[in-house]
């Protein structure tokens, strides 16, 4: 299944995400991607938050519809064109429910793993792998198919961790190499057994010097064909359910130009 979600709410502000998603889709053109329609909730505001999470309201309401949505058509595969990283608790969560053993391969310069009471910016896209483990705001537990264990999580391009998120990587022996090893990665998800991925994608995890519309630039990321070569890797070796591209803020196509490559692998 395609789904084309351009959930912004949960970067805060979230200025061009929605707009960036739009431009990916628009460039891949397949009519089969359905949309998760947004919330009406009033939402930018981030000097309010409820449960210690801005936009909460919005986020809850429109994060129900897609799982609703899954619940409904219990797809084998999912392919999303995102939107903000907060909305990955209902694709991972709907996913890790039907494989077994399923790895969790996020592709980002962010831990994405605070809990709402230790998130500085109290924004939603920094806590989806806790609130996958089951360790997030309880009221969110409703929007979850499964939860997840620190095991099953592997980053790439992760450089730029808060204190309380160090904390936690460390405590859950969770795999975040300061530079990419693809036979180390591969080595190990196979030792795990593990023989399905979700491979999560927020453009940040690339170098800003050769594609900056993301919506943070974290200087010294992956080269975009370290990217491309790592997901052809990784389909080669394993048994690929889904797929997340996110946080682009690119408003043309032209500006689309250097991650084509990326989009292909991982929409197409």
């Amino acid at each position: 299944m395609k789904i084309y979600f351009p959930q912004w709410q949960g970067a805060g502000n979230g200025e061009h995400i929605e707009a960036g998603a739009l431009t990916i889709l628009n460039y891949l053109k397949d009519p089969d991607f359905m949309e998760i329609p947004l919330s009406t909730i009033p939402s930018g505001i981030v000097d309010n938050p409820t449960f210690q999470i801005n936009n909460y309201g919005a986020i809850s309401e429109q994060l129900k519809r897609f799982k609703v949505l899954l619940e409904n058509e219990k797809p084998e595969k999912l392919f999303t064109i995102g939107g903000d990283c907060g909305l990955e608790i209902v694709p991972v969560s709907y996913l890790n429910s039907r494989y077994s053993n399923l790895g969790v391969i996020w592709f980002d310069a962010h831990a994405d793993i605070n809990r709402p009471c230790d998130s500085p910016s109290c924004n939603f896209h920094g806590m989806p792998l806790r609130t996958l483990l089951g360790e997030g705001e309880p009221t969110l537990s409703s929007l979850l198919f499964s939860t997840i264990v620190p095991e099953q999580i592997h980053y790439v391009g992760l450089r730029d961790i808060d204190e309380a998120e160090k904390i936690c990587l460390e405590y859950g022996n969770i795999y975040h190499p300061r530079r990419l090893n693809l036979s180390e990665l591969v080595a190990l998800l196979k030792s795990k057994d593990i023989l399905q991925l979700y491979l999560h994608f927020d453009f940040d995890c690339l170098e800003p010097n050769e594609y900056d519309k993301t919506y943070y630039k974290v200087p010294q990321g992956l080269r975009i064909k370290e990217a491309e070569s790592s997901i052809k890797e990784l389909h080669k070796h394993f048994e690929v359910v889904g797929t997340s591209v996110l946080e682009s803020i690119a408003l043309s196509q032209e500006e689309l130009i250097p991650i084509r490559g990326i989009l292909n692998l991982l929409m197409t």
